[in-house]
């Protein structure tokens, strides 16, 4: 079992950076995958990234590529996504999300296959 929460949303201008964290405990974290999403009112739930258990591998949905890192802190049991040059659409509640299976882009999209979730922390981003 694991247990997700996330911190770190808020409200912020467009052009501005934002890092939310998620903080795991439970047992073997390093051994899942983790995953950051997002819903907007409205909408389906969306992959964001994702990264390896050993953070050498990282996937990200095409229109954050450049703007969003991924990263993870296995000693900390905390995985971090670095939002910068933020835009109105990416306004959302952001959910990180654990997930047993090997690393595969196909897989690390899936919202199915992750097996636990945090609570979501909000992001605004106002214009």
């Amino acid at each position: 079992q694991v247990q997700l929460v996330e911190s770190g949303g808020g409200l912020v201008q467009a052009g501005g950076s934002l890092r939310v964290s998620c903080a795991a405990s439970g047992r073997s974290f390093s051994t899942y995958v983790m995953g950051w999403f997002r819903q907007a009112p409205g909408k389906e739930r969306e992959f964001v990234a994702a990264i390896s258990w050993s953070g050498g591998s990282t996937y990200y949905t095409e229109s954050v590529k450049g703007r969003f890192t991924i990263s993870r802190d296995n000693a900390k049991n905390t995985v971090y996504l670095q939002m910068n040059s933020l835009k109105p659409e990416d306004t959302a509640v952001y959910y990180c999300a654990a997930s047993g299976l090997p690393f595969t882009t196909a897989q690390a999209m899936a919202v199915v296959l992750y097996d636990y979730w945090g609570q979501g922390t909000q992001v605004t981003v106002s214009s």
